[in-house]
C-alpha cells in the first residue's frame, strides 16, 4: 500500500465506491493533489461491488453500464475496453447483431473487457410476463384481457386530458400511465421498494428516474422499432435501451480495476476504516478521525470529498451543527436491501421468446416481480448479465432474489438459514423454481442502499445549505447527496467536484447532476 505523500496537497475521500474512486482517479489525472480514500468495509465498489461465492459472482442490485454522458462512456472504455470478439454465450449460440470494437480484446482470452449485452427486462404478474416498461402491446392485451385493457386505455386518455399536478409519486405515475395501470403495475411494487404509499413519496424520484417515459413513449418506441434502427442509444429513453455494456466479471470488477489504477498512480486506499469524526474550524473542514483496525488516526487535508450517507456525515461533525439541520439529517430515511443468491439446476418458467440463451432459460437480465402474495421485489438472472459470472453457465442457473426492507425489521433480523428458506419457498410459490432444484444459496445484506424521498427529505435543502458553507467539502455520489443516482450520475458528481477544485466548476454543478429534470432521459448536449 502506498504511503501518504506529505509534500503534496491532500484530498481526503470517504468511500471507495463509484463516486469516491472516480474522484481519486480524476485528481490523480488532472492535478498534483494526493488522494487518500477511506472505505468502511473491506470491499471495493460500494453497492456496485461484486460478491463472490463458491465460484459464482453476484451483482448487488443489477448495474447496467449505460450513460447519456459521452464523458462517462469514454471514461469506462479507458478503464475497461469494449470487447472486439464474441463472448462465450455468443459463440455457443451463434448469436449475431452486436457491434464489437475494432481491435478490442477477446473476452475468451482476457478479463479486462466490457461486454456488449442485450437488455431484456420484464414484469412478472399473475404468473405471466408483461413488457417493461408497461405498454398496451399484444402481449399485455392477451395477459390482461380485453376488458381490463380497454379500461387501462381509457384511463390513460383521461389522465392525458385531465392532468394531475405532480405533487407526489402517485400523481406522477398516473399522469403518465393512467389510474388503472398505476393501480395494477406501479402502486404495489413501489410500496415493496419503499415501504410506504406512493402518495407519501416526493415526485422528485420520478423526475430523476423516468422523466421522459410515458405510455405514449413506450408505445411509439414499440411501433417504430421494426422500421427504424437506432444507432445512437443516447437518443433513447434510458428505460427503453436495447443494449448496454457490462464488465466481464460484474460491476465490482471495474471498480477493483480502478482501485488498482489509483494505487498505481500514487493514491492511497485504506479499507476497514470508518470516518468517525469530521473536524471543522472557521467554515472549513480541517481533518477527519478514522477508526481503523489498529485504532483511531487523524488525517489532515486541503480538500474533502464525502460519499458517506448524509445522515452519518452530519452526525460526525465535531461541533456547531444547527439543531434544525441535525434533526433533519438524523431523520433522513433510507431503504435497506437483501439479496439471496440461489444456484439452481433449472428454472420452471419457460423461454417463450425468440431470443436464444444458454440452456434456453428466459433471456431476462432482471425481472420485476409484481405478485402481491410474495415479498420478493426483483429477480436477477446472472447467466444473462454475463456468462462469466457463473461457474457452469451451461448446466446451472445463478439467480439473485432481491428484497427491500429496513435495517432492524423482521426481514433484516432473520437468520441467514431462515431467510434463505423463506426466499426459496416464495420463488417456488409463484412457479419460478422448485426448491428441490436448489444446489446452494447465500444471503447478502446491504445497509442504506436507497436514499428515500419522504419524511424529512422535504427539508433536505436546509442540510445542503449548511454543508455548502464549508468551502472545501464536496458531497458526491448516491448517499453523499441523498439522491437516487445511477453509477454514471455518481461518477459525474465526482468529476464535477474535481472541476470545482481546479477552479473550472462550482458546487452547484456538483449538486445539479441528475437534479435537472431533463438530464436522465435526454441526450447530453
Amino acid at each position: 500500500m502506498n504511503t501518504i505523500d506529505k509534500n503534496k496537497k491532500q484530498a481526503v475521500i470517504a468511500g471507495a465506491g463509484p463516486a469516491g474512486l472516480t474522484g481519486a482517479y480524476e485528481l490523480l489525472k488532472h492535478t498534483d493533489i494526493h488522494p487518500v480514500v477511506f472505505e468502511e468495509s473491506g470491499d471495493i465498489g460500494g453497492i456496485s461491488k461484486t460478491v463472490r461465492y463458491q465460484g459464482n459472482r453476484m451483482d448487488i442490485g443489477g448495474h447496467r453500464f449505460f450513460s447519456k454522458s459521452q464523458r462517462v462512456t469514454k471514461w469506462w472504455n479507458e478503464i475497461m475496453p469494449l470487447q472486439g470478439a464474441p463472448s462465450l454465450d455468443d459463440r455457443l449460440l451463434g448469436t449475431t447483431g452486436k457491434e464489437f470494437a475494432p481491435k478490442g480484446p477477446d473476452p475468451e482470452k482476457t478479463d479486462r473487457v466490457m461486454l456488449v449485452r442485450t437488455r431484456v427486462s420484464r414484469i412478472f404478474f399473475r404468473r405471466k410476463f408483461f413488457a417493461y416498461p408497461i405498454s398496451l402491446s399484444g402481449e399485455t392485451i392477451r395477459n390482461m384481457g380485453v376488458a381490463n385493457t380497454l379500461k387501462a386505455g381509457f384511463g390513460y386518455v383521461w389522465s392525458a386530458v385531465f392532468k394531475k399536478k405532480e405533487t407526489n409519486l402517485k400523481n406522477f405515475f398516473i399522469s403518465r400511465f393512467g389510474v388503472e395501470l398505476y393501480e395494477t403495475f406501479f402502486k404495489d411494487y413501489t410500496e415493496k421498494v419503499w415501504g410506504v404509499n406512493p402518495d407519501s413519496i416526493s415526485a422528485d424520484w420520478g423526475a430523476q428516474r423516468v422523466k421522459g417515459l410515458s405510455l405514449f413513449k413506450a408505445l411509439w418506441t414499440m411501433v417504430k422499432k421494426p422500421f427504424v434502427r437506432n444507432t445512437d442509444g443516447k437518443k433513447v429513453e434510458t428505460s427503453l435501451i436495447e443494449q448496454f455494456i457490462y464488465p466481464k466479471k460484474g460491476p465490482g470488477q471495474l471498480w477493483e480495476t480502478l482501485a488498482d489504477e489509483v494505487v498505481a498512480r500514487g493514491g492511497v486506499i485504506v479499507k476497514n476504516a470508518r470516518v468517525k469524526q469530521v473536524l471543522t474550524e472557521n467554515g472549513r473542514v480541517t481533518g477527519v478521525v478514522a477508526e481503523e483496525k489498529d485504532g483511531e488516526k487523524t488525517y489532515k487535508g486541503e480538500y474533502y470529498l464525502s460519499s458517506m450517507p448524509i445522515k452519518d456525515l452530519v452526525a460526525a461533525f465535531d461541533s456547531g451543527v444547527p439543531q434544525e439541520v441535525s434533526d433533519i439529517a438524523s431523520a433522513l430515511p433510507y431503504r435497506d436491501f437483501i439479496t439471496v443468491g440461489l444456484l439452481v439446476d433449472k428454472l420452471l418458467i419457460q423461454n417463450k421468446t425468440k431470443m436464444k440463451s444458454l440452456a434456453n432459460i428466459v433471456p431476462d437480465c432482471w425481472i420485476y416481480v409484481q405478485e402481491r402474495d410474495v415479498r420478493i421485489g426483483r429477480l436477477q438472472i446472472f447467466n444473462n448479465w454475463s456468462p462469466y459470472m457463473v461457474e457452469d453457465p451451461e448446466h446451472t442457473v445463478w439467480i439473485g432474489l432481491e428484497y427491500f426492507c429496513n435495517e432492524g425489521d423482521a426481514m433484516w433480523e432473520m437468520s441467514d438459514e431462515a431467510f434463505i428458506d423463506f426466499a426459496k419457498k416464495e420463488l417456488e410459490h409463484i412457479g419460478i423454481i422448485s426448491a428441490s432444484d436448489v444446489r446452494d444459496a447465500v444471503r447478502v445484506r446491504v445497509k442504506k442502499a436507497y436514499p428515500a424521498y419522504f419524511g424529512t427529505y422535504a427539508e433536505f435543502d436546509k442540510v445542503r445549505a449548511y454543508l455548502d458553507t464549508f468551502d472545501n467539502l464536496y458531497c458526491i455520489g448516491r448517499n453523499g447527496q441523498h439522491k437516487y443516482n445511477n453509477m454514471d450520475h455518481s461518477m459525474l458528481t465526482a468529476m464535477e467536484a474535481v472541476r470545482a477544485i481546479i477552479g473550472d466548476g462550482s458546487k452547484d454543478a456538483v449538486w445539479n447532476v441528475n437534479a435537472e429534470k431533463e438530464y436522465h432521459e435526454k441526450k447530453e448536449s
